[in-house]
Formats: C-alpha cells, structure tokens, sequence
C-alpha cells in the first residue's frame, strides 16, 4: 500500500509540475503577445521569424494586421496634413482679395457719393463682411472634420497672447466703440500652444464683442495660481441663463436669444476643444442681461 501511495503521490507530483510548465509557458506567450501589442500601439512594428508553430503563425498573422494598420495609420497623418495645408492655401487666396474688396468698399463710403451708388457700396460692403464669415467659420468647422488641432505646448508669456488676441479682434471693437481693457503688471508665464490658444481666446474675444452693446466694456484679467493661470474675459453684454451654461460649449449649439446675430454655434466648442488638449479647462460665470465672465485655466507646467 505504501508503494501505492507513493507512486500516486509521484504521479500527482508530476501532473502538477507538468500543469505549473504549461501555465507559466502560456503566460510567457501572452506577454510576449501584450508586449507586441504595446509596441505596435507606440508604432514600433517590426518582423519577426516565423516557423510552422501554432503560436508563431498567430503572431505572424498579428504581425500582418499590427503593420497594416501603421500603414494606415501614417497614411491618414498624411491626408490629414494635405488637407490642412489645402485648407490653409484656399483661405489665404480667398481672404486676401476679400479683404482688399472690403478695404476699397470702405474708402468708396467714405466719398461724396449719390444715393444708389451709396446704397450699392453699402450692399457690397455687407456681402463681403458675409462671405468672410462664412470663410472663417468653414475654416473652424475644417479643424474639428479633419481632427487637425495638434498642440505642443510650451512656456509662453500669457501677456504676448492676450495681447495677439486683442489685435486679432481690434477693427470688430472699434466698430461697436468698445474698450477692451487689457492687463498690466509683470509678465506671467505658463504653458500652452500659442497659436491653438489663441485661436481659442480670440474666439471667446469674439463672443464677447458680438454680444455686448455698444459702447460698453470687455475687461482681461490674468490671474495666476498654483498649477494652473487664469485668464479671465468679461464683458458686458447679454449674459448667459443659468439652464444654458451647461450646453454652450456644445457643438452648435446657439441660445434662443442669439439667433438674431450671425454664428454657427462652433466659437465655443472649438476654444474648449483647444484648451482640454493641453491639460487646461474653461469655465462660464454669467448671469442673465448682466454680463458674462469665461476664465480659461492653462498649465503652468
């Protein structure tokens, strides 16, 4: 009996190492299949050597699909920077003449003009000032279709920026005769990229004109803090109602109470789609017929 016992305990012995091998085997195989997973999602697909195996024809077959879809992978990189550089060319060819027709449309009313022909520079004047709309608001509508905003981040003077912003919206300010206070005092930095980001304030800037009345003020603040600065915009203007501060940075979304002014719905969007990207984050404080404060947050490090 005691021979017996012990041969099955050989037995069990062996079953059980032979059972430990074939675990530690497969799971050898499965991280060296996660590893080549990992390797292909940081785009680093190389060959390796097939035999008849089970295994290794698996990996060949992993092998295959991992390269193809870095091929395809590199090959959307490309269409995408086609059309952004497609993009960019159509709208500088396409503003430059409207801005000159704008410029010469503006010279004409300033002359001794007849009635009609008052009447028809002032038609021209208009369409103009629609058609670059338009063309503005298609060149923002192209960056969330072809998902072209790529940001890198870098320690910049936030002074620099509110201060490019400012310029970017001059003529729409002198316009309406609203002053746009800027801040004064030492130079902040933190960390963002400067043309993303000023694509996103120029926007809120934008806003915050369009909406105001005339004669009235936008005030920018720059206040920083621990990990990130804070860029406040306020304005004067209609204010935003409680129930709608939640859907603004929707997607073309547009409040009941705008659809008199011209826009599309996608300002907003756009600026938190820029400022999430870098780690930063907007929020709205406004209350209704009272004015509205955007505070952009961007890293400082």
């Amino acid at each position: 009996m005691a021979g017996i016992a012990g041969t099955i305990i050989l037995l069990l012995s062996a079953v059980a190492f032979l059972l430990a091998r074939d675990c530690r085997n497969k799971k050898k195989e499965m991280e060296v299949l996660l590893q080549r997973l990992d390797d292909a999602l940081n785009g680093e697909v190389e060959a390796s050597a097939y035999d008849e195996s089970l295994d290794s024809a698996i990996t060949e077959r992993l092998d295959k699909l991992l390269r193809s879809s870095s091929m395809g992978k590199e090959r959307a990189y490309q269409d995408r920077d086609r059309i952004k550089s497609l993009i960019s060319d159509i709208s500088h060819q396409i503003r430059t003449p409207l801005s000159n027709i704008m410029l010469y449309t503006g010279l004409l009313q300033e002359k001794n003009l007849d009635g009609q022909s008052r009447m028809l520079a002032d038609k021209i004047q208009g369409q103009a000032q629609k058609l670059d709309f338009f063309m503005k608001e298609l060149v923002r509508s192209s960056y969330m279709e072809t998902d072209m905003i790529v940001v890198t981040p870098q320690t910049a003077s936030a002074e620099e920026l509110i201060d490019r912003a400012c310029q970017a919206v001059e003529v729409e300010a002198l316009k309406k005769r609203i002053l746009i206070r800027k801040p004064k005092g030492e130079r902040i930095f933190c960390k963002f990229d400067m043309e993303w980001t000023l694509e996103a304030v120029r926007n809120i800037l934008e806003n915050a004109l369009k909406y105001s009345p005339e004669g009235s003020e936008v005030r920018i603040e720059i206040v920083p803090n621990e990990a990130f600065t804070c860029i406040r915009i306020q304005d004067e203007g209609i204010g935003i109602r409680e129930e709608e501060q939640g859907l603004v940075f929707e997607r073309f979304y547009r409040s009941p109470d705008v659809k008199k002014e011209q826009g599309m719905g996608i300002g907003l969007y756009l600026a938190r789609e820029i400022i999430s990207r870098q780690g930063g984050y907007i929020e709205v404080r406004s209350e209704y017929a009272k004015g509205t404060c955007f505070c952009i947050y961007l890293p400082n490090f």
